[in-house]
């Protein structure tokens, strides 16, 4: 057993993940990878969530000083605050992928939902706190 068991992803989702805003150049979210840590980069504005976006979305031959934000995606990357976190690590497992923005039904960002990489459970606010100390 994983211990998600009656969880909702809101309860397992990390409450202040990396974000940056609708100005981001592709220059400024390959600099936010340069952290090994980032697997999603979460574009936002005024607290929605605008795009977000992961390595292969920023292929070499990009000109830096584009807008991250014409190449992030948001269609499959979101799920809702609801869900039960088992399902959503199904969900995750099944299609090979380790995140999901949480928003609600006005696209307001209120976590992300990141498997661990033991694919056991989700990482929580006090395993980034640990990892930035």
């Amino acid at each position: 057993m994983n211990g998600l068991a009656g969880g909702t992803v809101l309860e397992v989702a990390v409450k202040l993940p990396k974000a940056t805003g609708r100005h981001a150049t592709v220059a400024d979210a390959r600099g936010a990878f340069e952290d090994t840590h980032v697997h999603m980069l979460l574009i936002t504005e005024d607290g929605r969530l605008l795009g977000t976006l992961v390595r292969e979305d920023l292929p070499p031959h990009l000109d830096e000083a584009a807008p991250a934000l014409d190449h992030a995606v948001l269609r499959g990357r979101t799920i809702g605050p609801d869900v039960p976190a088992e399902q959503a690590r199904q969900l995750l497992l099944a299609r090979a992928e380790r995140r999901l923005a949480v928003v609600d039904h006005n696209q307001r960002l209120l976590g992300l939902l990141c498997l661990k990489r033991r694919l056991h459970g989700f990482c929580r606010d006090d395993d980034v706190r640990a990892r930035g100390a």
